[in-house]
Order: C-alpha cells, then structure tokens, then sequence
C-alpha cells in the first residue's frame, strides 16, 4: 500500500499548459489524481504514478499528441486545485454527480463502477440481500470510507444510523479494518476486490448484494468521469473525442481488465 506522505506530496513541479486550445496540439497536460487508490491510482517506490488512472491518462494523452504530468495530492483537493488552474484535467476514478458539476465539467463517464462493503467473513450480514438488510444490521456501528467520496455521502443519506468515519487513504482505512478497529469498509467494488485479493479471504468477505450507481445516481453518480476546468470548453470536446476513440479501439477495455480483471467500459456513452 502506498504511504501517506506519497498522496499527499505533489511530485511533479507545476508546468504551463503548451497549446492545448484544440486536440492534437503538441503540450503538456498536467492531470490531477490520488496516487493512494488502488488500483485506480498508486505511486510506486520511484515516486512513478501507476494503475487505471494512470493508463486512461497516457492513453488519452498519447490521443490527443501531448505530454502527461500526473500531479498527486488529497482526493478531496483535486476539485478545489483544478478551479485553482493549478493542472489541467482530473483522472482520478471520480464519479460524475450533480453536485460535482456545479463547479468543474465532466467528459463522458467513460466507466462504470458499483460499491460494496467489505464485513467480517462471519457476519450474517454477507449473505444480505438488501440495502435495508445491511443497513438495519449495521446500525450503530462504525463503517469506514474514504473521504471526499461518493460512498460516504450515500451513507449519510440513506443511513444515518450507521457511525460513517471518513479516512484520508484506503490504506488507512483498509489498515483499521485488518486491525478490528471498524465494522465494515464501503467502497467502490473493484478496490475492496483487491484488498481482499490482496490480504486474502480467512478474516473478511464482499458483501453478496452490490449496490448500483442506478440505485441512487443523484450521489453516487453516473459514472467515472474525467474533470476539466468549467472555462475549458474546447479541451472536454477533445478529450470526449478522444475517450470514444479509446472505448471504441479497446484500448479501455485492456486497462480496465488489466487492474480490475473485469470490463467496467461505459460503451453506451459512444453509441450515438
């Protein structure tokens, strides 16, 4: 897992975007992300960005004939740093909600993705069927998430009995789960997937019932989307142009199943 000090360090120095008014200019695109997510994004031993972020991003910026310069920090940072100018685009595994929108812009959602809770491999409540199932049998006790997320908003709306605690990495919290200091974890189904993957199966288990983004959009989204600066029209027409080009020559495909042994590719957003 990757340390604190790593996602919370900006390791590349802040550069001036080189003209990227129109896709194909040739520039630099500085991309905000964690760093402290896996396996959307990591940050190895060499300070290197890595995972499923890390791959979109190169990929997008090998489409659109630019540079990419990953800049970590907090994920609850990105937004207010990308008002800030201080990078160019977020790649970062971020849902597309309403309330997100009103201050940056999304390209297409381009993933999708469900969320799960991770419990003791004992708990009854594994074989829940139910939100409602879960929700009553988790009441009172505390649940970790990750802060800034989708995932504890929706738990704040629609389970207030739960004792949500929000952490600043899902290693921290991952790390508190392992030590018998939380209940349960509730994230994206593709991390708690690898955590478990990771630590093994004898202490913990998914949650049979997975909860989908449809079940409630309007928090949790509508997808994993790219963010780009409200003033930066004519980059998110590129950058959508550029992700249907990805989706369509399976380029996301391979990176999606290469991190999350799965195909979580949004193909309805380029059908049109």
């Amino acid at each position: 897992m990757i340390k604190p000090l790593f996602r919370n360090a900006v390791l590349c120095s802040a550069v001036a975007l080189l003209g990227m008014t129109t896709a194909g200019a040739s520039g630099t695109l500085k991309i905000g992300t964690e760093g402290g997510y896996p396996p959307w994004s990591m940050v190895d031993a060499n300070g290197k960005v890595t995972g499923f972020d890390a791959d979109v991003g190169n990929a997008l910026c090998k489409e659109l004939d630019a540079k990419c310069r990953f800049v970590v920090q907090a994920f609850d940072t990105l937004i207010p740093s990308l008002d800030a100018n201080r990078f160019d685009l977020i790649i970062s595994g971020m849902s597309v909600t309403p309330e997100r929108s009103k201050r940056i812009t999304f390209s297409i959602p381009y993933v999708v993705e469900d969320t799960t809770f991770i419990l003791p491999k004992n708990s009854d409540l594994v074989g829940a069927d139910s939100t409602d199932t879960l929700f009553k049998g988790l009441a009172g006790k505390t649940v970790g998430v990750q802060g800034g997320t989708t995932q504890g908003d929706f738990l704040r709306k629609n389970a207030p009995e739960l004792k949500v605690k929000p952490y600043d990495t899902l290693d921290q919290m991952q790390m508190d789960l392992d030590a018998g200091r939380l209940d349960a974890t509730f994230a994206d189904v593709t991390s708690q997937a690898k955590f478990l993957k990771k630590v093994g199966d004898k202490n913990f288990a998914l949650a049979h019932f997975i909860i989908k983004s449809t079940a409630d959009p309007e928090t949790l989204g509508y997808g994993i989307g790219v963010g780009i600066n409200k003033n930066n029209a004519d980059l998110k027409q590129k950058v959508d142009a550029a992700l249907c080009t990805l989706i369509k020559n399976g380029t996301m495909k391979e990176a999606s199943i290469k991190w999350f042994d799965v195909d979580t590719t949004n193909y309805d957003v380029c059908k049109s």
